[in-house]
This record gives structure tokens, C-alpha cells and sequence, in this order.
């Protein structure tokens, strides 16, 4: 069932059952009231009359003329009258009452004796109701007289038919006019979902271009629009960036592979000397090691996509970490001809794998050393910022420029200014650093210009111990 159908059902079914409510509550509080102001009438007009009997002294009751006379509002067009004796023995009625009897109860009688005032309704055949009032009189404790006040309900009866008509007529139309509205209004409500779902047809088959007009208002559909050209936006980047992934890891893969495809060709096209094919062997071997640095680090980076990297969560002293780092890329900096030097180390701890962070400042140090000038010099600095770790890597290189530094975290991207230096690197180390970083709840901060050098910062959360 589509839903704009279930959605007018279900509008039209909550205001039928709230109508329906609406028309019982209405109906009876109604009928409450209009019987409600009859009785009060009848109490009255009861009231009156034992106030009038009471004022005369209780002289015997001679005849209807005589009380008529006397005591006028006894004598109301839409009411009649009864008085009875202790025994519950009409004494006088009013002529209006001619046409039936209308004995005292048994209950009345009862009530009367104890000094309580009793309604109740009568009713005759082919006749709209009565309601009745009957009030004792006491003298001294004693019952002396009980005055009934009656009317016919035929006024109430009739004002409550046409209410119920009105509402048998009014409820249906005003039923069918909101089941209209609700369905224009469904209508209306659910054409940008219309809108959503026709985008999403043409982006299923292959247009990420598609984008929804995002309306001004903050609504619902509003922010649906706007998550939903985000998700296309980060579909369409996360597709572009698997096509470059796949091209950039076929050319990285394709170079050595080449290379090595091209020596050996070249070793077998004629017998050589041993020394040729030595050569020819540790080249390829160098290859080799270069497509499994590659793919080592391509399955940890997928590994790490999926979550199934475990990192430790323990203590690490960076300062130490920072010193040992140091002596290592010692070495690695004498076969460059570049001076890796300690700057100002702070103490500081966070919380966090020690093996991972040692492999990010590795292989900041070792890019650092890398790209730097013959003679240049390295600098690594460890400082405490509020809760905050800074360690930064300095290096006097080659330097990236501006519109490079927001793409050199991608898998396999690499300037062609670092290309052109050395052809070592595969353009994911960088990645790798990354990832630790956020994995550790940090960020990498890069400030660089081309010829001057770079600095690498990487911000870690110090441990609460620590911090």
C-alpha cells in the first residue's frame, strides 16, 4: 500500500475515532445539562410552593381553586402538581395532570419520611417521559405533606434529536473533507520524497552527480535533502578515490614489475658474464622487497578499514620513545648525509600502542630524512600543551606545496617534486601515519613551503594521569 494511502488512513482513522469521541462526549454532556436545568427548574418551582405552604401554617387543603388562588405559580403552563397526604393519598393535583395518574413511589414515600427530596422519571406509552420532583414537608418531625412538581421531557428530548442529527450529518462531512485535506496534504508532504527517489534512480545507475535542491526551511525533508546529497558526495569522493587507489596501486606495482620484466630480457638475450646475472638478480631482489613493502602495507591499511587492527591501550613514555627514535634514525641520516637532532623534549605520557606510535614516528623521521637536502638536519621536539602531547618532526627539505598538503594522507599520492628526488617510497606511509593518529584519538598538523622544509606535528591526548 503506498504510503500516502496508509498515511490518510491512518489520518482519517485517528479523527473518525476522535470525532466519535467528540459526539458521545458531546451528546451526553448535553443530555446531562438540559436534564440537569430541568431538575433545578423542578426544585424551584417545588421550593416555592412548600415555602408558600409553610407560610400559610398548613391550613387544611380545600380544593384546587382555592390553592390555585393562592399560591399562582402552582399553576405553570409546563409543569403540574400533586400534593399527597402522609399515606401517599393524592390530596390535590393540578387540572393540567388529568389525563394519568401519576401515584406517588414507593421510594418517594420512603425518602419523604426521612426529610430527603427524590427525583425520578415516569414514563407512559406513545408518551415522551416525565421527570418528577417530590419534596416532604415536616412539621414538628412529623410528614404533614409531600409536593410533587412534575414536567414532560418532550422539549429536552426533542433538542437532543437534533443534536444527534446534526452530528449523524455534520461528523460524515466533516470526515470526508478532512480525509481530503490529509490526502493533499500527504501529497504535498511526500513529493520530495518523490524528488529523493527519482535522484536515487538516476544515481543508481552511475549518476553521483545528482544532487537534490536543498530547501531554505530546516524541516524534515530539509535535512533529509541535505544528509542525502552528503552521503552522494562522500559515495562519489569514496568511488573517485577507489579508481585512483586502483590506479595509482597499478602503476606503483607495474613500475617494478617493469623494471624487472626489462633487466632480464636484457640479461637473456645473449650468454653473459656471472657478474651480469648477480647484477641483474639483486636488482630484481630490490624490486621485489620494494612490491612487498606494497602489498604489506596495503593489507595493513585494508586490515585497518575493517577494524580487525588491534591496538593496545597502555601507557607510553614519549620522551623515551622520542630519545630511542633518535638514536635509531642516527644511522639512517649518516647514509643521507643529514644530522638527526633532539630539540626541546618535555616528559610526557598518553595512552596508547607503543609499537604503532614508534612505526608513525619512524616513518615521519625516515620521510623527513628522506626528502631532506645532503647536509640538512632533522629535529625532533616533544612539548606539552595543556592536556595535550606535540611532537614534531623538522625537517630542512624539499618542502610540499599548499595544494599538496590536504592530499598527501591519501594512499599512493606523491608531488612530483618528491618523485623526482628519490624514487624510493610508495606514497602510504603517510596514510599509515594517519590512521595511528586517529586511532589514538589525535591529529597531524603539517606547515610547509616549497624549498624551505616542513614540519610534521602530530597532537596526542595526554593520559589522565598525566594530564
Amino acid at each position: 500500500m503506498p504510503l500516502r494511502v496508509r498515511l490518510t488512513l491512518w489520518y482519517g482513522t485517528a479523527m473518525a475515532l476522535f470525532l466519535a469521541i467528540f459526539a458521545v462526549v458531546l451528546y451526553t454532556v448535553m443530555a446531562r445539562s438540559l436534564k440537569d436545568q430541568v431538575d433545578q427548574s423542578l426544585e424551584e418551582t417545588a421550593t416555592v410552593a412548600v415555602r408558600s405552604l409553610e407560610q400559610r401554617g398548613f391550613l387544611t387543603l380545600l380544593d384546587e381553586e382555592e390553592l390555585l388562588t393562592q399560591f399562582p405559580e402552582l399553576a405553570r403552563i409546563d409543569k403540574f402538581f400533586q400534593i399527597f397526604s402522609p399515606t401517599g393519598k393524592i390530596t390535590i393535583r393540578s387540572p393540567n395532570i388529568q389525563r394519568h395518574d401519576v401515584p406517588l413511589s414507593r421510594t418517594a414515600l420512603e425518602d419523604a419520611f426521612t426529610g430527603k427530596t427524590t427525583f425520578e422519571s415516569a414514563k407512559y406509552p406513545g408518551e415522551p417521559p416525565l421527570r418528577l420532583v417530590s419534596v416532604p414537608i415536616l412539621y414538628r418531625g412529623s410528614l404533614v405533606y409531600i409536593v410533587q412538581v412534575g414536567t414532560s421531557l418532550e422539549s429536552v428530548e426533542a433538542s437532543l434529536h437534533r443534536l444527534l442529527i446534526m452530528l449523524l450529518v455534520t461528523i460524515p462531512v466533516a470526515l470526508a473533507v478532512s480525509l481530503a485535506g490529509g490526502w493533499f496534504l500527504a501529497g504535498r508532504a511526500l513529493k520530495p520524497v518523490d524528488t529523493i527517489t527519482l535522484a536515487a534512480q538516476r544515481i543508481a545507475a552511475g549518476d553521483l552527480t545528482q544532487r537534490l535542491t536543498v530547501p531554505s526551511s530546516s524541516d524534515e525533508i530539509g535535512r533529509l535533502a541535505a544528509t542525502f546529497n552528503d552521503m552522494i558526495a562522500r559515495l562519489d569522493a569514496s568511488f573517485r578515490q577507489i579508481r585512483q587507489f586502483s590506479s595509482d596501486a597499478s602503476h606503483e606495482l607495474r613500475t617494478p614489475l617493469t623494471v624487472m620484466k626489462g633487466e632480464t630480457e636484457l640479461v637473456l638475450r645473449r650468454p653473459r658474464a656471472t657478474e651480469d646475472y648477480k647484477m641483474v638478480l639483486e636488482s630484481n631482489l630490490e624490486e621485489i622487497d620494494r612490491m612487498s613493502r606494497i602489498v604489506e602495507e596495503l593489507l595493513f591499511l585494508s586490515r585497518a578499514d575493517l577494524g580487525e587492527v588491534k591496538m593496545e591501550r597502555a601507557p607510553v613514555r614519549l620522551e623515551a620513545l622520542v630519545e630511542d627514535i633518535q638514536r635509531q634514525a642516527g644511522l639512517l641520516g649518516q647514509e643521507h648525509h643529514v644530522e638527526v637532532v633532539l630539540g626541546t623534549v618535555q616528559p610526557a605520557t598518553v595512552l596508547g600502542d607503543e609499537l604503532r606510535l614508534r612505526e608513525l614516528l619512524l616513518n615521519l623521521v625516515d620521510n623527513a630524512v628522506k626528502y631532506s637536502k645532503p647536509g640538512g638536519k632533522v629535529e625532533i621536539t616533544l612539548l606539552r600543551e595543556a592536556d595535550e602531547a606535540r611532537l614534531a618532526i623538522i625537517d630542512q627539505g624539499i618542502g610540499i606545496a599548499p595544494a599538496a598538503q590536504k592530499l598527501i594522507f591519501d594512499r599512493f599520492y606523491r608531488t612530483d617534486e618528491a618523485r623526482a628526488h628519490t624514487k624510493k617510497g610508495t606514497g602510504l606511509g603517510l596514510a599509515i601515519c594517519a590512521w595511528i593518529t586517529e586511532a589514538h584519538q589525535g591529529r597531524i598538523e603539517v606547515k610547509s613551503a616549497i624549498g624551505e622544509g616542513s614540519t610534521f606535528t602530530v597532537v596526542l591526548p595526554l593520559a589522565p594521569s598525566a594530564a
